[in-house]
């Protein structure tokens, strides 16, 4: 069973790193050539473009034209971080990687995939740098308008090759629809089961946004650390409260709700 997540805005590159033993303890991300081409041609749009582009304010659009100047090769633990640690948006409230233990960690480089629009896929121990770029964002280059096309089916094919090596063909969907919109779910050589997160509220189950997310990472978490390899398995998650709601699920759209917001 394979696991895919979407990254977040906010990053972390001041906590300490945890330290993991060889060969865990850190890895480079498999597109970083790619990674290349799209900071080169971030590199030539003022914060003024970065600011349209991206529709961000002012400081955050000098935040990052600063970041794509500095980004560089070769990524090293004392210039970059691991992905699963730099990410801190709501999804990583419920991963709470930092947590995790060492062999947590190297069951979950297996098993997890961070989806991500420079640096396309990441298992949690590759290396990254400090960056702001959305799936969505719709950014030109020589292969296309926007970053899906730049993409092209290489993030589908990247799951499909971690998917192979899993003892069950199975693709937990934990990601947003911006990102997952760059896999072709259609060429998943497996079961794709996408969870869906609803809490009462009014007396209606409805998604809210950041309970949500944070369930996403909490389903992430309680995959890695339960080993989960089985759609039994999955369906008994059971954290903060939620639980697998078959009147409401359809097909492989598994729902689960909670009763009161923990």
């Amino acid at each position: 069973m394979l696991a895919v997540i979407s990254p977040a805005k906010r990053l972390d590159f001041n906590s300490a790193t945890t330290t993991l033993p060889p060969p865990f303890r850190h890895s480079l991300p498999v597109f970083l050539e790619e990674s290349k081409q799209l900071i080169n041609v971030l590199r030539e749009k003022s914060p003024a473009d970065i600011a349209n582009l991206m529709n961000l304010s002012t400081k955050l659009a000098d935040l990052n034209y600063e970041r794509y100047a500095e980004w560089k090769t070769p990524f090293t633990p004392e210039n970059s971080k691991p992905a699963a640690l730099a990410f801190k948006g709501d999804v990583y409230l419920g991963l709470d990687s930092a947590s995790l233990s060492n062999r947590d960690f190297a069951w979950a480089q297996k098993h997890l995939r961070i989806l991500s629009g420079l640096y396309g896929v990441l298992r949690p121990m590759d290396l990254i740098q400090a960056y702001r770029l959305e799936m969505g964002t719709k950014l030109a280059t020589s292969r296309g308008k926007d970053l899906y096309q730049f993409w092209g089916d290489r993030v589908t094919k990247a799951l499909n090759e971690a998917i192979a090596a899993e003892r069950r063909p199975i693709l937990v969907n934990l990601a947003s629809h911006e990102y997952f919109t760059a896999v072709d779910a259609g060429a998943i050589e497996g079961r794709v089961i996408t969870p869906s997160f609803k809490d009462l509220k009014n007396g209606r189950y409805k998604f809210l946004s950041f309970y949500a997310k944070k369930a996403r990472g909490l389903m992430a978490r309680h995959i890695i650390e339960n080993r989960v390899s089985t759609l039994k398995a999955l369906k008994e998650f059971d954290a903060a409260g939620y639980y697998f709601s078959e009147t409401q699920s359809r097909g492989d759209n598994w729902v689960f709700l909670r009763d009161k917001p923990r």
